[in-house]
């Protein structure tokens, strides 16, 4: 399978060439770097091919490395089912270059080119619906950069007892918890390697209630 995909991928390359700088086989999957001014050239090029027919899209995500002059990798997921391949497209791009929507190629890109505007700030040009797609309205910043905080933004909520959307500082009301393992949804009736020790414990304690042990 490795021959088939780097054979694929040397193709593909040698088809774009500029288009594509590079291409690697690693744990039984092919990734194509592509240069993102050229995204819809080579998303064609991988539908239309009679070596390739990827024709469905199954995911665009980013990769954010913010020590990096280009921070981000766009990341394109592929699908050909006529020849049970799979291929990565990753382009790189700095905050401020938009990258080509494909949208006229696979116009199942739509959500996914969204989702990655709205979670990574990634814009795509050509877009015809450049909206965020998963928070809130009038949300600032884009959750998944590395450098996004996890406290002084809002989150919007509708009350009912005021009968209106109010705005409320993001808040992580889950604390730590004790949980009861006696409990048949925490814990299993059984026995487990180990929890004798926590009945030796118990044990100890009952003996010494002040805590200093016997």
């Amino acid at each position: 399978m490795d021959e088939t995909l780097d054979k694929l991928g040397a193709t593909i390359a040698a088809a774009l060439p500029g288009s594509v700088t590079d291409h690697v086989v690693a744990h039984g999957e092919l990734t194509v770097t592509a240069a993102a001014r050229d995204i819809v050239k080579v998303a064609t090029f991988l539908r239309d091919d009679q070596r390739c027919q990827f024709w469905s899209i199954v995911d665009v995500t980013a990769v954010d490395w913010p020590g990096r002059e280009r921070r981000f990798d766009v990341v394109y997921h592929f699908l050909s089912p006529r020849h049970n391949l799979r291929i990565r497209v990753r382009v790189e791009v700095d905050e401020a270059t938009p990258v080509p929507s494909i949208i006229g190629v696979f116009p199942g890109a739509d959500w996914f080119e969204r989702e990655t505007y709205d979670l990574y700030g990634v814009l795509f040009t050509g877009h015809p619906d450049m909206r965020r797609l998963l928070t809130d309205y009038g949300f600032e910043g884009h959750p998944l950069r590395k450098d996004f905080p996890l406290t002084g933004f809002v989150e919007v909520r509708y009350d009912d007892e005021q009968k209106r959307v109010v705005y409320e500082p993001v808040r992580l009301a889950q604390e730590f918890r004790n949980f009861d393992f006696l409990s048949p949804w925490e814990g299993p009736a059984y026995g487990l390697p180990g929890d004798e020790k926590a009945t030796q414990g118990k044990a100890s304690e009952a003996k010494a209630p002040d805590g200093k042990g016997s």
